[in-house]
């Protein structure tokens, strides 16, 4: 049995699940709320049943509605994220106008991206895409069927294929379960590309060739400066040319800031948005770029 106690009981279950992931986000309230009742059955702007449109929450949580899915991305509903407060609209308020998910997708673990009490209130038999190695060590936490694909990796559901794409962000040479970050590519009558968190990689080119109708581009964070594995709006505008889609919206952005009266004074957050615009417009000027706020919705043409 030894082995150190098989390396001490896989040092105690990866320190209890790495402290219940941090004591259940800092115990947000969200956690006691009960699970979502999704009203809608399409994106409430949405003209006709076969329109390809999304919903845009803020940060990375975004409902995209194809003809045969909706798919949620990095769902996090909280108005409290650790020590990040939103500072947009309310999520219970934009829930109401959704659909219910067919799929739920996870770009990577960290906690802006991976909030508990948000995928607890999800229904509990809508699959989630995780990247692969991370569904042992999640699964004992949440009550969705996890299925784990890796870069490279493609599945279809309902008729949209959905391909799990590289993505630069954390320690790629560690490779420990929260480095692990990829994006999705998502196929039916349109193409949309979402990054998850990501800095620029060479093999944006290549995803480029796939025909991009849209980019969900990530352009910032939610402090004044970015560590490594993001893009700022110049690099995303790097990123834009070598994907080459024919229509952009910039996410990632001007939603949570730091909790403190300190905070709600700077103006940093509202700046990569129109930075990015300008920047597009003079480098990328025949890529569209459409500007989201929190709440808003858009159709593809």
């Amino acid at each position: 049995m030894s082995e150190v106690y098989l390396a001490n009981t896989k040092n105690r279950k990866m320190i209890y699940r790495t402290t219940y992931l941090v004591v259940i986000n800092c115990f947000p309230t969200l956690y006691f709320n009960t699970t979502i009742i999704f009203p809608a059955t399409r994106c409430s702007m949405t003209n006709t049943q076969t329109s390809t449109a999304l919903s845009y929450l803020g940060h990375a949580t975004v409902m995209l509605n194809f003809e045969g899915l909706n798919i949620l991305t990095d769902p996090v509903f909280g108005d409290r994220v650790m020590h990040l407060r939103r500072q947009t609209i309310s999520a219970n308020e934009w829930l109401a106008r959704q659909p219910r998910p067919g799929v739920i997708v996870l770009s990577h673990l960290h906690l802006d991206h991976l909030n508990l009490p948000s995928l607890r209130r999800l229904p509990k038999d809508v699959p989630m895409l995780v990247p692969k190695g991370t569904a042992r060590w999640l699964q004992p936490l949440i009550a969705q069927d996890l299925v784990e694909i890796a870069p490279g990796e493609e599945m279809t559901f309902n008729g949209v294929r959905i391909l799990a794409t590289p993505a630069l962000h954390g320690n790629v040479e560690r490779n420990a379960l929260f480095d692990r970050a990829q994006g999705y590519l998502f196929k039916e009558k349109h193409t949309i590309y979402f990054p998850g968190d990501t800095d620029v990689f060479p093999e944006m080119v290549e995803l480029g060739e796939h025909g991009l109708d849209l980019a969900l581009m990530p352009i910032w964070g939610w402090g004044p400066t970015l560590g490594s594995g993001h893009l700022d709006p110049e690099r995303a505008v790097q990123a834009l040319n070598m994907l080459r889609p024919r229509m952009a919206i910039p996410i990632h952005w001007a939603t949570f800031r730091p909790f403190g009266f300190f905070w709600e004074h700077l103006n940093y957050l509202n700046q990569p948005g129109p930075e990015f615009q300008r920047l597009a417009a003079e480098r990328s000027p025949d890529i569209r770029i459409h500007m989201l706020k929190p709440g808003e919705n858009f159709v593809l043409d």
